[in-house]
């Protein structure tokens, strides 16, 4: 079995989120997470810094790494100056490399992540390009999504947007020969392996599932099973 605390001491993020907790539970209590999701983040750092290789492993293919929104509330509140949102991002990142994400629903949602946001990186230069969010995969949006997307380039451009069009401007259209930079970047920092590796290991699941899926896009029925699946135990 890999150990996999050394393997989380190779993280950057870790090295510079934990110092020394002393399990006060402060984080937990300033936690918005911790307020609605399962989750208390003082358990996940005592876990780490006890080295116990089982129970790290039970985070790493848990749901409970994925509930944390980032906030960094955590940060500003330690006594010793730990930020365990640092910590869940090394143990997100490890997760996804060793492929545990895909034994949690809602680390199964890395896919749908890569699917939608990194596939938006490289097509339209942006995270989330806000003419790629269809009102059928969105029902949160309201029903003025809809009106929004058939009337996009009346809406945005009254509002100083360049829809699909070179020149300045938010939602102007990305020149091809910065995306081939930004396919650059990623090939050079890792992040292509690291989209891959999540391409790879959610097909082997979607195979032991039983669920179709295709080389790329979001119209098959492992994004669909993965983007709406809830089986809910999430919530307190």
């Amino acid at each position: 079995m890999e150990n996999y605390l050394e393997m989380l001491k190779n993280d950057i993020r870790f090295e510079e989120g934990l110092n020394a907790c002393m399990n006060c539970g402060v984080c937990t209590a300033i936690c918005p997470a911790a307020e609605f999701y399962n989750y208390d983040p003082r358990k996940i750092v005592d876990t780490v810094q006890s080295g116990d290789n089982e129970e790290i492993e039970k985070l790493l293919k848990s749901d409970t790494i994925w509930y944390c929104g980032e906030c960094m509330s955590c940060k500003t509140r330690c006594p010793r100056g730990n930020t365990p949102g640092l910590v869940i991002m090394s143990l997100r990142a490890l997760s996804q490399k060793l492929g545990y994400f895909t034994e949690s629903e809602k680390g199964r949602q890395q896919f749908a992540l890569k699917r939608a946001v990194g596939a938006n990186i490289f097509k339209y230069g942006y995270c989330v390009a806000t003419y790629a969010v269809l009102p059928d995969l969105h029902p949160e949006q309201g029903p003025i999504w809809k009106y929004i997307l058939e009337n996009t380039h009346d809406v945005f451009e009254r509002l100083g947007g360049k829809i699909d069009e070179y020149g300045e401007g938010p939602l102007r259209r990305i020149p091809d020969d910065a995306k081939e930079e930004l396919k650059n970047i990623f090939e050079v920092t890792g992040g292509t392996e690291f989209l891959n590796n999540i391409e790879k290991y959610s097909k082997k699941k979607a195979e032991e599932m039983g669920l179709e899926t295709d080389d790329k896009g979001v119209d098959n029925e492992y994004f669909t099973e993965v983007f709406t699946a809830n089986n809910g135990s999430h919530t307190i």
